[in-house]
């Protein structure tokens, strides 16, 4: 490593919320200062809808802007190839081509850290990715794969808080500052417990999902997603019913979060939220609300945003589908 402090910046989007406690920790295990983009704002969805393709979903669109954001700012981009990570399902289109759709269509943007990810090309395919990162920023091997061993020990950490119900701004406020909490509005006394399913970067950016989950809780809802639940129980649930598993690894985890829950019948209602324009995620709410159907006893509503979604339509739905579902459930307790 030189003298002088190398600044990589991480977009605050897409894998964002599942990763970057332990890109973070690996990077600054090697000296190199981690640059994000914050939490999404209005100025980095319109950057982004300007220079995505205009038939990009959101969340692509939202990667755009949060690249916008950063791009002058530091020396390279981490923007890592994310094939396949179980050795069996792999990664939207998207996400494989994005250091690429990045690199030809925003001008002047820094060098790309773009590493393949992809276990199904051996059991150490992740471990020499990284060390492709550290040999291209001059570290050592040794403390290249001490970085590493540290980080996957902070990607543990966090899947933990998770599991227990905290938020992943949370989790990472808390394994970075050791502030912050799974606290719920103390204020409302939650009554009932809804599933929030469809894939993590939509669900917890708080902007382009309307902070759906700040409003259930504040609703008096207790939220649970696919990454609140321990991946030994979603393993369990094997194809759901289907003649093979989803090719696409969030949907795959997403459908099996639904047949879990459903089949547990320990929750009130179920919410699918899911972006306009994707593909993969067109099917999974039709395979979703195929589960529904088997379980009319608990409601089920599909939320679709896009970059025009407003905060006054979502919450008058959700507003409504609270209520119904409350009342249900105490006509439903009188009865016994």
């Amino acid at each position: 490593m030189t003298g002088v402090t190398i600044k990589v910046g991480i977009p605050g989007a897409l894998l964002y919320y599942l990763y970057y406690p332990m890109w973070r920790t690996f990077f600054n295990e090697l000296g190199v200062q981690v640059v994000t983009s914050g939490r999404t704002t209005k100025s980095i969805l319109d950057q982004g809808t300007r220079e995505a393709l205009a038939d990009a979903c959101v969340p692509v669109k939202l990667f755009y802007g949060h690249v916008m954001d950063i791009k002058d700012k530091v020396d390279y981009l981490y923007i890592p190839r994310v094939v396949c990570l179980n050795r069996r399902t792999v990664y939207c289109p998207k996400f494989l081509g994005l250091p690429d759709m990045i690199r030809y269509s925003i001008e002047n943007v820094p060098p790309i850290i773009d590493v393949r990810m992809d276990t199904r090309q051996g059991r150490f395919a992740v471990v020499k990715a990284y060390l492709a990162i550290g040999k291209r920023l001059g570290a050592p091997i040794l403390s290249v794969l001490l970085a590493y061993l540290k980080a996957v020990g902070v990607l543990h950490r966090y899947n933990r808080l998770l599991r227990k119900g905290w938020s992943p701004v949370q989790a990472m406020d808390f394994l970075e500052n050791q502030t912050g909490g799974a606290d719920f509005d103390g204020s409302v006394k939650p009554s009932l417990k809804f599933a929030v399913l469809g894939y993590p970067y939509a669900i917890y950016d708080s902007f382009i999902s309307v902070n759906l989950i700040d409003k259930l809780r504040k609703y008096g809802v207790r939220v649970i997603t696919a990454e609140n639940i321990h991946p030994a129980l979603l393993a369990l649930q094997k194809n759901c019913n289907l003649p093979k598993r989803l090719f696409w690894t969030f949907s795959d985890r997403a459908l099996k979060a639904a047949h879990f829950l459903f089949n547990q019948n320990k929750i009130d209602g179920v919410l699918h939220l899911t972006a306009f324009g994707c593909g993969p995620d067109s099917l999974l709410n039709k395979l979703i609300e195929m589960e529904a159907k088997k379980h009319s006893d608990i409601p089920f509503m599909t939320l679709m945003i896009d970059e025009q979604t407003g905060e006054a339509g979502m919450t008058t739905r959700l507003e409504a589908f609270v209520d119904m579902v409350r009342r249900r459930k105490e006509a439903l307790a009188c009865r016994k």
